[in-house]
């Protein structure tokens, strides 16, 4: 029994290129299906899948530098405002012959006052912040301000000094220690 191709040959039908070509083509689609993969179908999918997952993971990206930006802009906002704060609100003129010392950037600063702001400065009245290697005198209420937005920038703030409360068995309480005495 002939096949079914070789008779529509004989008959005139269908020609031999036809023939060859429908063969192929079987051939093409028995070994995708034996391989599983559909082409056609699978393509599209693989692309759409594709173009998702890069959609997402470039919104993933652009977040993550919009956020690095935004935090960028607070600090130096930040630093502005305290830059601002400390300018406008630092203690000019009071230089005199007492030095204060104090740390700076893990250096020891000298600085010289007059008597009146360096007892101020001991008392706590006073306290000193330091930004991009300048020191500014500033009051403990600005001071504090300061601490509110960054606490590093504040370098010197003493406690103030309450009311010297004397034990009664300290031997030294009938020897007082002079205000003007210089460490």
């Amino acid at each position: 029994m002939a096949s079914l191709q070789e008779q529509l040959l004989k008959a005139g039908l269908t020609t031999r290129q036809k023939t060859r070509q429908a063969n192929a083509d079987k051939r093409k689609k028995n070994k995708q299906k034996r391989s599983g993969v559909d082409h056609g179908a699978s393509l599209q999918e693989q692309v759409k899948q594709d173009l998702v997952k890069s959609k997402a993971e470039k919104v993933a990206k652009d977040s993550a530098l919009n956020d690095v930006k935004k935090q960028e802009v607070a600090t130096k906002e930040q630093l502005l405002r305290i830059k601002q704060i400390l300018e406008h609100h630092q203690l000019t003129g009071v230089s005199g012959e007492s030095e204060y010392n104090y740390t700076f950037n893990n250096k020891v600063k000298k600085l010289s006052l007059n008597t009146i702001t360096h007892k101020a400065l001991v008392n706590g009245r006073l306290a000193l912040c330091g930004l991009n290697e300048v020191t500014y005198l500033v009051t403990s209420e600005t001071a504090a301000k300061v601490a509110e937005l960054d606490h590093t920038m504040v370098l010197v703030q003493n406690d103030k000094l309450a009311t010297a409360e004397t034990d009664e068995d300290d031997p030294y309480a009938d020897y007082q220690i002079p205000d003007d005495l210089m460490w």
